[in-house]
């Protein structure tokens, strides 16, 4: 593969000639030389000297783009050329951090008991991020909450509905209402997940829906690990959003206790996407069986 694209993409990272040559271990005139070379091959100008610094240009931004699906094809292809050396078939699933909270991590480890010939890789990302390494080939599939982006080469299969509740401690005031009102959670220290949380977003957007804010509530701690929310509440920090499906455990042992919001109608589909080119399509269906058996058993 051409060298000289993950030298652009690296420099799309740092906006640095310097810094791409640390990264990359070069020298910064081998840096250079490598953005001249595509500036010549394609006869446009891909980076610009600004009062911030050095940026690409529109151009630029065109061939990042192109360049990392490149990249991640040719990655894909050694991947997949070491998978047949091996006669596995493994396969790199996208989980949002609440997916990989809740029993989708146990299904796929089901799965790979059952199937002997198939292996899973997981990645952790924002839902956003895992939207745009499938649309590039970098994964072959992705466990999502909320609304899937219009994309001709991706398709998705419904895995479950899911409800967004108040999490608190069991011997908290709130614990033993049927629901609770959002004058209520105004007089409560809130932990939140951080601002490019699909839970997140979907509680702004359903304060939004009421003419409110988070500025309208007391917001103290802002955390990206669900295990680490739930903790905190479970020693009287505070109380959070969570999403029903990543508290199943905790419910049954009693360590915490989910209550609906009276305004709010938090909920949302966990959906299986995958590229329309994905050809274990047999894996599809069975992930889908192991999940409905587990979510029995977690009921």
């Amino acid at each position: 593969m051409d060298t000289k694209l993950e030298t652009l993409i690296s420099f799309s990272e740092t906006r640095s000639f310097t810094r791409t040559a640390q990264q990359l271990g070069l020298t910064q005139p081998a840096v250079s030389q490598h953005i001249r070379s595509l500036e010549k091959e394609y006869g446009t100008r891909l980076t610009h000297r600004t009062e911030g610094g050095m940026q690409l240009t529109p151009q630029g931004e065109v061939a990042v783009r192109y360049a990392k699906q490149i990249v991640a094809l040719y990655r894909s292809l050694a991947q997949r050329m070491e998978e047949h050396r091996r006669c596995a078939g493994g396969i790199t699933v996208g989980l949002t951090p609440s997916a990989e909270s809740h029993v989708m991590a146990q299904v796929l480890a089901s799965c790979c008991s059952d199937r002997k010939d198939i292996s899973f890789t997981i990645q952790t990302g924002p839902v956003a991020s895992l939207f745009e390494k499938l649309h590039v080939g970098e994964i072959d599939m992705a466990v999502a909450e909320g609304e899937c982006p219009a994309d001709p080469e991706l398709t998705s299969v419904l895995l479950d509905t899911d409800n967004l509740m108040l999490a608190v401690c069991p011997d908290h005031p709130l614990a033993g209402k049927e629901a609770v009102s959002l004058e209520e959670l105004k007089k409560e220290d809130l932990i939140l997940r951080l601002p490019d949380s699909g839970t997140r977003n979907l509680f702004q957007s359903e304060l939004e829906s009421q003419n409110m804010s988070l500025s309208d509530f007391h917001v103290t701690l802002q955390v990206d690990n669900i295990a680490t929310i739930k903790e905190l509440i479970m020693q009287h920090f505070g109380v959070s959003i969570l999403a029903h499906s990543v508290c199943l455990k905790e419910v049954q042992s009693q360590s915490l206790t989910l209550l609906p919001i009276q305004e709010l109608r938090m909920s949302r589909e966990i959906r299986l996407v995958y590229r329309k080119d994905f050809r274990q399509v047999d894996v599809i269906s069975e992930l889908i069986r192991i999940y409905d058996q587990m979510l029995k058993k977690k009921y």
